[in-house]
């Protein structure tokens, strides 16, 4: 017997196939035999295998609808082609099933080009000035399956051009090849039907939807999507709109920097700018969208931007120097301010990991002192104990995640509207909504966002969020794998809350895990930016945790934990510290912004490290300009634990990281921080690694749980209950310079339900006049329903663009406020 006649099927015979796996279908694409998971789509089986198929309305995020016809087939079953073409992106695999793409099958390549013929009818020749020309797949498309010449001698028809969406995003709608992704975008994705197919046949076009209501159209923190996901350049945003060709542009992976979330993006930059963000494709994180605020909030970089160190001079003014005769003054000033009764350090919440882990050394060793706060809010030492136990060294391996949300049973909500302060968990738990998943809020309101998760609302009034939480300890829907609470950062403001939160996650075994609103605040509690905390969690008043860091430091650490950023604020007002350094805090969104102001007009040396000119550099003694996030390299923590890094997209000449400006200041006051660089600080931070020792231990005191009151005079004890949030695009100091985007704000309104505006003698009033302890402000009222809210209560937004927001920025949950009717023209 010869060798070959031993190989199998030498002798003629075929080897056996094998099996198909369980729960999937064998069938057949160009050729090649494969097996498909059943319910794949055609159109998916054959990316796979590296077949392309041509197609507009088909997204792999989108449910299918067959809009467009772009991606007809050939397919046979059981021996038999089907009468007519397929479209792949709605035929579902079959057991047996052959499929001929345009590559096998000239009846699947005719339909193809027919079909393009088609669309090319009315559709403009307009590539040279098209904002998508050079990335259109229209254009792609034409070129390499489409007819060299066409047939059509009539007249194209036409459209008034552009018809604005909303601010931000302009239609041309001769472009529009109907392939509907951006209706389904905002309908399935983001619940905001702000654009939606108006008339039918060969008048059918897309327009501005008009929602559930019926009566307006609805805005949307997500239309932004709807730009990139067009095909065909129909959908153009205002801001970037004949400025650039796509391949004229530089593209550089990015991180978003505006909320918690760690969305990645593309940032495409010209000459030095950046022209336009688009959202980067991430599974586990952002998938492949963003929202408006992370798309379009980039121009805060070219307004009023400081680009040389500023020293002020004798006569009292800021001056322009270097950045050597900005290092001595500082170092001289913030060492004799230390020397004379110390020096506070706020960081805000703006830093990468590595920026926030420079402000805490440099406290540490430069300063001395532990009076180091990341918190530009309310903060407390409740919330500093929870974030020492119950936070710190929580991974995406073992805390809630954005991806496992998807597989969750049921998410408790409290002290957080992720709509407004997290929007791509938003979107993430509708998406999971959609296929099933429960969400319950814990919250005095049902709003907007709450009702497009398809969520319940825990009634719970301002401050009295404890109480609800307690009787939940024993609910079937949080016991066990899959039960998840998500926690905001506003708990803190509620005394007890965080509290009540950790016992009601030890209670039922739920996956605990808290989400701030800002991008640098988790990665600022990892690198030791609190009065308790050193990098990895390390409490200050441990003896062990404070060697193993003077170990690496090489240098004794003070041992008494330190002022937080209220009481930093109160002492310097008082006279009682020598010095601020600020890095990136605006005084507007502190919880007392008064007091922010005389604590910086009192501190005799005050030293900020800034972008733009504020409230803080206006007092300052010494400005140091500091990069933005597209001009550096560095890392944040998004609020899983996840660590997101990027690299530089832009250079500006004489702009630093925070890291560098402090390593250098650091050697004027003879210390070494050895941050000159984000990966040298990432080195030290990986070495450092995460405390293993005692935990932080517990606020001496009982922490209240009912409901607080706070301080209010006796004249507001017989008022409304205060509710509040802050809304995504609220003025913020990263939103200047972009009105395409402040256009879509939500529009401030007082809400209060039916039956509390009818005590409150509010019963068909316009506007209400309402007045705290912190000021007074005058909104509109709007009525909801009486199960939409809870009763003798009033929210306003936390921030208002253009407003005073004395009134919300300091109060907490349970404060007091009196509503009166307001005319239009008195004065408020």
């Amino acid at each position: 017997m010869t060798l070959a006649a031993q190989k199998p099927g030498a002798t003629g015979e075929q080897p056996e196939k094998p099996p198909v796996p369980e729960g999937h279908v064998r069938l057949v694409i160009d050729g090649v035999e494969l097996d498909a998971p059943k319910g794949e789509l055609v159109i998916r089986t054959a990316e796979r295998i590296g077949i392309a198929i041509p197609r507009f309305c088909d997204h792999p995020l989108l449910d299918p609808v067959g809009a467009c016809r772009q991606c007809l087939v050939e397919v046979e079953m059981g021996g038999r082609p089907m009468p007519k073409p397929q479209a792949a992106c709605t035929q579902a695999v079959g057991d047996g099933m052959v499929v001929k793409t345009q590559l096998t099958s000239p009846v699947a390549d005719k339909a193809q080009r027919g079909n393009l013929e088609f669309l090319l009818l009315n559709h403009p020749l307009d590539c040279p000035v098209c904002d998508k020309g050079g990335e259109c797949p229209l254009q792609n498309q034409t070129m390499s399956n489409g007819n060299v010449e066409t047939r059509n001698v009539d007249v194209k028809r036409v459209f008034e051009k552009p018809i604005p969406i909303s601010t931000e995003i302009l239609l041309d709608r001769e472009r529009c090849v109907l392939c509907q992704r951006c209706t389904r975008f905002s309908d399935q994705i983001a619940g905001d039907q702000f654009i939606d197919l108006l008339e039918r046949g060969n008048k059918q076009q897309i327009g501005i939807g008009t929602g559930s209501s019926g009566d307006e159209p609805f805005q949307s923190y997500f239309s932004g999507n709807t730009i990139q996901i067009c095909p065909v350049g129909a959908l153009t945003s205002a801001a970037y709109r004949f400025r650039s060709r796509p391949f004229d542009l530089v593209s550089t992976d990015g991180i978003c920097e505006h909320c918690a979330d760690g969305c990645s993006l593309r940032i495409d930059h010209r000459k030095g700018e950046v022209t336009r963000r688009l959202a980067g494709n991430d599974p586990a994180v952002n998938e492949e969208w963003n929202c408006d605020k992370g798309r379009f909030a980039f121009t805060y970089v070219g307004t009023d931007r400081i680009t040389a160190p500023l020293v002020r001079g004798a006569d009292g003014e800021l001056h322009e120097v270097s950045w050597t005769e900005a290092m001595t003054a500082a170092a001289v000033g913030l060492s004799a301010a230390r020397d004379r009764a110390g020096v506070g350090v706020l960081t805000g919440g703006r830093l990468t990991v590595t920026d926030a882990y420079a402000y805490a050394k440099f406290a540490r060793l430069a300063l001395r002192t532990n009076d180091i706060d990341f918190r530009a809010r309310i903060g407390s030492t409740e919330e500093e104990f929870f974030l020492g136990t119950r936070v710190v060294g929580v991974s995406p391996e073992s805390g809630a995640t954005l991806l496992g949300l998807e597989q969750a049973k049921h998410v408790l909500l409290v002290a957080l509207e992720p709509e407004e302060e997290s929007p791509i968990l938003f979107l993430r738990l509708r998406k999971a909504a959609r296929k099933g998943l429960k969400i319950s809020a814990v919250a005095p309101l049902a709003t907007r966002g709450l009702h497009k998760l398809f969520g319940a609302l825990l009634p719970a009034a301002p401050g009295a969020e404890s109480a609800v939480l307690q009787q939940l300890s024993g609910d079937e829907r949080l016991t066990g794998a899959g039960s998840v609470i998500l926690v905001g950062e506003r708990a803190a403001a509620t005394p007890g809350l965080l509290t009540a939160v950790a016992a009601l996650a030890d209670a039922t075994g739920a996956t605990l895990s808290w989400v701030p609103r800002r991008a640098g605040e988790r990665g600022a509690l990892a690198a030791g930016a609190l009065p308790s905390l050193l990098p990895g969690g390390r409490p200050v008043s441990d003896p062990a945790a404070r060697a193993e860091l003077e170990s690496l430091w090489e240098t004794d650490l003070p041992s008494a934990p330190g002022r937080d950023g209220a009481a930093i604020l109160a002492a310097a007002a008082a006279g009682q510290l020598g010095g601020l350094l600020v890095g990136g805090v605006d005084p507007a969104d502190l919880p007392d912004r008064e007091l922010a102001l005389a604590a910086l007009d009192r501190a005799e040396f005050v030293v900020s490290l800034e972008q733009r000119h504020t409230a803080v550099t206006v007092r300052a003694d010494v400005v140091f300009p500091v990069a933005a996030t597209a001009e550096k390299s560095g890392a944040f923590l998004n609020w899983e634990g996840r660590v997101r890094s990027f690299g530089v997209a832009t250079r500006k000449a004489g702009m630093l990281d925070d890291g560098r400006i402090l390593d250098t200041l650091g050697v004027e006051m003879d210390v070494d921080l050895f941050t000159q660089s984000p990966a040298a600080a990432a080195a030290e931070i990986d070495r450092l690694g995460l405390w293993s020792g005692a935990a932080l231990a517990a606020p001496t005191g009982a922490v209240p749980a009912g409901p607080t009151t706070g301080s209010a005079p006796d004249q507001f004890s017989g008022g409304l209950l205060l509710a509040t949030h802050r809304t995504a695009i609220d003025g913020g100091s990263l939103l200047v310079g972009e009105p395409h985007l402040a256009g879509t704000a939500r529009e401030p309104v007082a809400l209060m339900v039916t039956s509390t505006a009818v005590a409150q003698g509010l019963a068909g009033v316009l506007f209400v006049s309402i007045t705290g302890a912190g000021g007074s402000l005058v909104l509109p009222l709007r009525t909801v329903a009486d199960d939409s809210m809870t009763p003798d209560t009033v929210w306003v937004p936390a921030r208002i663009p253009g407003l005073d927001a004395a009134l919300t920025a300091g109060a907490r949950p349970g404060a007091r406020v009196l509503v009166a009717p307001h005319t239009i023209g008195e004065s408020s």
